[in-house]
């Protein structure tokens, strides 16, 4: 394919809602088939689990997005969401873009100066807490509870599904960038449908499938992998929200008949280590898949010696999602993340400029073609860093790769500093700011160390205000002081004291270089 064609796949079609298109017709065409399943403990009987049919999630997402109407909120008004690891949390998402409303989902992991800087930044006028969750909300912010979510499925009359087009927004997500503060990248409903090529190529999904996602609700990994896609093939969601083992993923895999697990590198790590593989009946699991950071080699060939399945890996982006990767039909490569998607348009771009496209084998920065209906509609309100990563009919993201003769994209790191922490992208800048503010820090750097192979933590290197002042070189206090301002997943794991930092002649930190200084 010609790199400058765009987009191969089927065109979105012009009026779509994000819902009605996972959910609604899922319920259309089985309405009696389950599509979540959400167990709290594992060691129950599996009938005891929490489960919702297709007819009963579509009766009570369109009963949510009428109480949230009924409130007064309008099509285009964002409402956030914190909430805890629940299937409200997935009705008020799914019930928010059902209603024409623009969901904002967040971790509760962050803090509430977090929280209070995206109320802010994306003007919401509704916010979706827990009471455990519940933060100070500015005036004229709407808080939605717990029992308000309760009330309306029990009394509310379901709406019909909002009168969408393709490219309105439906969902609002932040991430870190290179600047200190998260941005958000606005989803378009059509975001759905530009998911449709992975759903082959990746996942390799059928209706028959169990997808059992390893992420709490909250994340858009789960939200996307582990409910939008299977819901959209009217396949089942199995999520779990119980105490967390390494263990507990083979025990649900046996006890729900999971044909297809997702999770981050990580967590297959823990689990081939945890014993639980062996001691389970995981017969009914096809395969695996993961993202969110890169395969490494060695726990690829570890997991299919002890399954004697494969594991597909997938690279995306948060603006785009997933768009390369291995799958049934695309051998597995170890070290590649895969091939492009079928349809997808991708190339390689020079990393100094220009919008035309390398030959094969050259190392450059990753694209995706601007007609790719699952590509964001924009950085919300941050027109200048959208000015950066778009070139003529490209999108550009922050990843070094080149494209083999072969068809396979080897990945060789990010060309800026932002970090991978448990999947999640974090802006050195952002950790960096938070430490800098005590009182004990003369300089700081932030990046990410390989403490052990395919385990990378935020390592914080910092130069005290007095060196011979024991209060000047407080790890603990730091730590802190860090987790006061900062959700976990940013905090540093570790922080190294010294003299001084690496910089260019002309004052800037060199972050590459502040690796050398842990031997």
């Amino acid at each position: 394919m010609s790199p400058s064609t765009g987009y191969t796949g089927e065109p979105a079609p012009s009026e779509l809602n994000l819902a009605e298109l996972t959910i609604g017709r899922a319920a259309a065409a089985a309405p009696g088939r389950d599509a979540l399943v959400v167990v709290t403990d594992a060691g129950a009987p599996a009938e005891q689990a929490e489960r919702w049919t297709f007819a009963e999630l579509d009766g009570a997402v369109r009963r949510v997005g009428a109480g949230l109407l009924d409130c007064g909120l309008e099509p285009g008004d964002r409402m956030l969401i914190r909430m805890g690891n629940t299937s409200d949390y997935a009705l008020l998402h799914f019930g928010a873009m059902a209603a024409g409303l623009v969901s904002v989902p967040t971790s509760p992991q962050l803090t509430a100066e977090e929280v209070a800087f995206l109320l802010a930044d994306c003007g919401a006028r509704a916010a979706a807490t827990s009471d455990a969750l519940a933060v100070d909300l500015p005036t004229g912010v709407l808080r939605v509870s717990p029992q308000d979510v309760a009330r309306w499925r029990g009394e509310a009359s379901p709406a019909a599904y909002g009168s969408t087009g393709a490219d309105d927004p439906a969902f609002l997500v932040y991430t870190s960038g290179t600047t200190g503060r998260p941005k958000g990248v606005l989803h378009a409903h059509r975001s759905a449908w530009g998911r449709r090529p992975m759903h082959d190529a990746w996942l390799g999904l059928r209706e028959s499938d169990v997808l059992l996602h390893a992420g709490a609700f909250n994340w858009t990994y789960t939200l996307g992998v582990g409910l939008t896609d299977p819901w959209a093939n009217r396949a089942t969601a199995l999520i779990y929200n119980g105490p967390r083992d390494p263990g507990v993923w083979a025990r649900l895999v046996e006890a729900h008949g999971a044909s297809i697990f997702a999770a981050v590198p990580g967590v297959y790590r823990q689990l081939l280590r945890s014993g639980a593989l062996e001691a389970s009946d995981t017969t009914s699991l096809r395969h695996g898949v993961t993202a969110g950071e890169a395969l490494p080699p060695a726990l690829l060939e570890e997991w299919r010696e002890r399954t004697g399945l494969e594991l597909y890996e997938a690279l995306g982006m948060s603006e785009v999602s997933t768009f390369i990767s291995s799958g049934p039909g695309t051998p597995v490569k170890p070290g590649s993340p895969g091939k492009p998607q079928p349809g997808r348009c991708v190339a390689v771009l020079p990393v100094d400029g220009g919008d035309e496209p390398l030959p094969n084998g050259q190392t450059g920065l990753l694209a995706v073609h601007r007609t790719d209906p699952g590509l964001m509609l924009g950085y919300w309100r941050r027109s200048d860093e959208e000015a950066q990563v778009l070139r003529g009919q490209w999108f550009v993201g922050g990843d070094l790769v080149d494209i083999g003769t072969d068809g396979y994209v080897m990945f060789h790191g990010r060309a800026d500093d932002v970090m991978n922490a448990m999947g999640y992208r974090v802006s050195p800048l952002e950790v960096e700011d938070c430490l800098a503010r005590h009182p004990s820090v003369a300089e700081v750097g932030v990046t990410e160390v390989e403490v052990r192979p395919g385990v990378r933590i935020i390592a914080a290197f910092v130069v005290p205000v007095d060196a011979d002042d024991p209060d000047h070189v407080d790890a603990a206090g730091l730590l802190a002081h860090a987790a006061e301002h900062l959700a976990a997943y940013k905090r540093p794991r570790e922080v190294v004291y010294v003299d001084t930092l690496p910089r260019t002649g002309n004052g800037k930190l060199r972050r590459r270089d502040l690796r050398r200084l842990l031997s």
